[in-house]
């Protein structure tokens, strides 16, 4: 009778000792979780973040005059910045298997900062990108080329992972942020896949996302006929 006492206060102290450490667990994840998102909404990187999007977009608006002087048309339609939230940092660094923590984050995501340009046709796409590897003060440390090798969801678009020299406090800093380049047709298609992500629980996404690959094929085509078309008037 004693032992059976015995066995039920050990396994009542195991439970017990195991809910503990697994409590004091989901505390550490909450606190690192709150840490990350202290790091990523209300300190020095926002700012900087910020001032890196400016940046890009100034630099992107000075490339745009200078084809537009030298070809007599704009080669980029439009320009669009932003941080990514931290609810997403979360989520892409969980599908990563990484651990929440700010400097992980930094390393291993690339799109902390991101700044968007829409271009006319294909071809601008890649001379835009020209110009930006010319830049001084840019580093390209990776180019991911979605167009020439799209994605299976059929996703295009031209992405260059880039460090842009900030000067802060009389020095200059490398902040990394990621360039998307595409088309107009790119980024209307890429807008209805990204929300196509957030309904996964529908019994109609994979129907539509069959849909959305098909798309993808046309919008191929579209490009490269436009492109076709602009070439053969600049010939005239």
């Amino acid at each position: 009778m004693g032992t059976c006492n015995t066995l039920r206060t050990t396994e009542t102290y195991t439970t017990e000792n195991f809910t503990l450490i697994q409590l004091e667990e989901e505390r550490q994840k909450l606190k690192k979780k709150e840490l990350l998102k202290n790091m990523l909404t209300d300190g020095e990187f926002s700012i900087k973040g910020q001032c890196a999007i400016n940046l890009m977009m100034t630099k992107l608006e000075i490339i745009n005059t200078f084809l537009l002087m030298k070809y007599n048309r704009s080669f980029i339609q439009m320009t669009t910045g932003r941080l990514k939230s931290y609810d997403s940092v979360c989520k892409k660094m969980q599908k990563k298997e990484l651990d929440l923590n700010f400097a992980q984050a930094l390393e291993k995501i690339n799109d902390l900062i991101g700044v968007r340009a829409v271009c006319s046709y294909v071809d601008d796409i890649y001379k835009v990108a020209e110009l930006i590897e010319k830049q001084q003060d840019i580093h390209i440390i990776k180019t991911k080329d979605y167009i020439k090798e799209p994605k299976k969801s059929g996703y295009q678009s031209l992405h260059l992972i880039l460090e842009v020299a900030m000067p802060f406090q009389n020095e200059s800093q490398w902040i990394k942020v990621e360039l998307q380049l595409r088309t107009a047709a790119m980024d209307y298609w890429a807008n209805l896949d990204h929300q196509l992500r957030y309904k996964r629980g529908q019994k109609q996404a994979a129907v539509i996302n069959e849909e959305l690959q098909r798309c993808a094929s046309v919008i191929s085509e579209l490009d490269q006929k436009m492109l076709d078309i602009r070439k053969k008037i600049d010939r005239i």
